[in-house]
Formats: C-alpha cells, sequence, structure tokens
C-alpha cells in the first residue's frame, strides 16, 4: 500500500506543474517585450478590414488602438508598439490561445462555446444574421432559399444559425462553405452562389465595396442575435479590466462618435445602441 501510495505521489507532483500552469499574464508580457500584439480582420467591413493604405481599419480597431493608448499610460511605457496580426474566422482562437495575439479587434460574437476557451470585453456591438443576394435571384428572406445555394463561413454563429432558420422554415438549400468575407463576395459576383450569410452590418459594409450595388440586394430579415466584443485570452483578469475600464471611458465619453464615424453609412447609432453603452459605462 505505501508503495503504491508513493507512486501516486509521485505522479502527481511531476503532473502537477502542467495541470496547474498559470496562464503568462499579458500584462507583464507586454511590460517585458514593448509590444502588444492585435489580431485584425482583412474583410470584416465596417469592424476590422485592411484600408486602402494597407493598414487596418475600422470601429473595432479604433477601439483597440484606444486600448493600446490606455496602456501606454498606465504602464508607463510612452514608447509601447502595436503589432498588427491578420487572423481568420478559422485561426482567430488558436492565434489567441497560443499567444499569437493579445487582444482579437474583429466582429466575434460572444458565445458560451467560445467563453470554454476565451474571454470576452464587455459588449461592443449587437447586430444579426441576415442574407446578401443576388438581385434577380429573388431571394428577400430565409424562406426564399428554397433550392438555392447559399454561402457562409463554416464554424461560426451564423452557419449554426442558418441551419436552425432553414429547419425551422422547413427549406431545403444547398450550403457552400467560404473561407472569409472576401470570398463570399466574390461567389456572388461570379455566380457561384445565390446568397451570402453573415450578420447585417458585414452585408452591409460588403455591399458598399461593389461597383455595381445594384446587382445584389440586402435582406431586412434578421435570422440571429449577435452580441460582439474583443476577444482575449481565459484567465487573465488584470489585462481584462484594463480592456474593459478602457472600454467604458470611451462609452462614457465619445464611443457614438466612433460609432457613427463607420457605421453612419449603414445604421446611426439607435436607442438599443446607446442604452447598450450606457449599461456598460461602469465606473472607475
Amino acid at each position: 500500500m505505501r508503495s503504491g501510495l508513493a507512486i501516486c505521489v509521485v505522479l502527481l507532483a511531476m503532473a502537477s506543474p502542467a495541470a496547474g500552469q498559470e496562464i503568462r499574464p499579458t500584462l507583464d508580457k507586454i511590460k517585458e517585450t514593448g509590444v502588444v500584439q492585435l489580431g485584425y480582420r482583412e474583410t470584416s467591413r465596417p469592424f476590422s478590414f485592411r484600408g486602402s493604405d494597407g493598414q487596418p481599419a475600422g470601429f473595432s480597431i479604433d477601439l483597440c488602438l484606444h486600448v493600446a493608448g490606455a496602456l501606454r499610460e498606465s504602464l508607463k511605457l510612452p514608447g509601447l508598439k502595436v503589432a498588427w496580426v491578420a487572423v481568420t474566422p478559422a485561426d482567430r482562437i488558436a492565434k489567441l490561445v497560443k499567444g499569437t495575439i493579445d487582444l482579437e479587434c474583429g466582429s466575434t460574437t460572444i458565445t458560451f462555446g467560445r467563453m470554454e476557451q476565451v474571454a470576452f470585453s464587455h459588449m461592443i456591438s449587437v447586430d444579426g444574421g441576415s442574407l446578401l443576394a443576388i438581385t434577380d435571384s429573388g431571394i428577400g428572406t430565409v424562406k426564399d432559399l428554397a433550392g438555392k445555394r447559399v454561402g457562409v463561413i463554416p464554424n461560426t454563429t451564423t452557419e449554426k444559425a442558418l441551419a436552425a432558420a432553414l429547419a425551422g422554415a422547413s427549406i431545403q438549400a444547398t450550403v457552400i462553405p467560404v473561407a472569409e468575407h472576401g470570398e463570399g463576395l466574390r461567389g456572388l459576383e461570379e455566380g457561384r452562389i445565390d446568397a451570402y450569410a453573415s450578420d447585417r452590418i458585414l452585408l452591409a459594409g460588403l455591399l458598399a465595396t461593389v461597383r455595381n450595388p445594384a446587382k445584389l440586394r440586402l435582406s431586412d430579415e434578421f435570422f440571429s442575435y449577435e452580441p460582439y466584443g474583443l476577444m482575449m485570452r481565459r484567465g487573465d483578469n488584470a489585462f481584462q479590466a484594463q480592456v474593459n475600464r478602457t472600454l467604458s471611458r470611451l462609452y462614457r465619453s465619445g464611443l457614438v462618435q466612433i460609432y457613427e464615424r463607420w457605421f453612419g453609412p449603414f445604421a446611426t447609432a439607435s436607442p438599443l445602441v446607446k442604452a447598450l453603452y450606457l449599461l456598460h459605462s461602469w465606473p472607475d
């Protein structure tokens, strides 16, 4: 018995460092390197995209730049650099968990499933799943997708919501996976799909980039609820507090102006959006 107990103790001791290993605090990492690594999406206009000058731009980008500015002040690092790292729906969580990025500045929906792997900031916006379709296809709602081809990014909340909406309406459609928003838009323009499903504001952003917008139709229907947040590593309370403190301060003084800078062409800040920011304006 004693020898067996001794073996168990040794095995537990060997396993404990790995099992109990804590995440390296992001603020310590930033202090040591003098760099904050921010993830961005290349085609998630107007939240996060590559601008005409080749640099990241968008609503989420502006929020993250404010976070970087707050870090310079709180960590007393006036020379803190920002390193931008492109991410996709397929690799954004992996890059965050591995430490390739410290904060994802995109258009990621807050879900409990994702919270098992990562953490989120305050909500930064709210949207819903919708459709961008070829005008001549006659598609205006999910019910119009019967016998049609609809593109969607795999392993996203939109994919799950679309499947549920199709099943709920007893509609049979051909669902075609696409890698990212740009590919979805090209699929529409080249006639490989009849509709593309994503969050409505993102679809409006795509529509704003096409040469002949009359050829495409943006649906007024929503088939899901999508609350967005900035994504960071789990268990890093100090960094999460820094991000949320920065957002709360913005929400109290000037966030609406940033919102309307990017969303003005698509939608001014509604009473619901303004209420969202008011409710997340936590005191210091």
